[in-house]
C-alpha cells in the first residue's frame, strides 16, 4: 500500500481499544445525534464477528430485542463509538458466530470463559 495511504489510516486509529473477542457479551457506548443534541446509546449483545485490521476494522453485535434479532455492525475506530465494555468472555470455537443467527433463546447462548 501506498505510504501516504499508511500514514493518514495511521493517525485516525485510536490511542486505547479495550480488548474484546468474538463470543463475548459487550456494550458498546455510542454517540447518536438527535436534531441539535447529541447523548450516548448502549447497545449490549454478543460480539458475531470482527473483520479487516488497521483503521477499518469493524465489529458486529447481535442482541435479541423484543423477539426479534438486532445486529449492528461498527468501525472499531470510529469517532461514534466512545468505549466498548466487556460483560462476559465467551468460549467459542469460530471466528465467525453465523450459526447464532438461526437460534433463539438458550440455543442461541455462548458458553462462559471461566479462567
Amino acid at each position: 500500500m501506498n505510504e501516504i495511504i499508511k500514514n493518514i489510516e495511521a493517525a485516525q486509529l485510536k490511542a486505547e481499544v479495550s480488548e474484546f473477542h468474538v463470543g463475548d457479551t459487550v456494550r458498546v457506548y455510542a454517540k447518536v445525534k438527535e436534531g441539535n443534541r447529541e447523548r450516548t446509546q448502549v447497545f449490549e449483545g454478543t460480539v458475531l464477528k470482527r473483520q479487516n485490521g488497521g483503521a477499518r476494522e469493524t465489529f458486529t453485535v447481535r442482541k435479541i430485542s423484543n423477539g426479534i434479532g438486532v445486529e449492528k455492525t461498527w468501525p472499531l475506530h470510529s469517532p461514534i463509538v466512545e468505549k466498548i465494555e466487556v460483560v462476559r468472555r465467551g468460549k467459542v470455537r469460530r471466528a465467525k458466530l453465523n450459526y447464532l443467527r438461526d437460534r433463539v433463546g438458550k440455543a442461541a447462548k455462548v458458553k462462559e470463559l471461566v479462567k
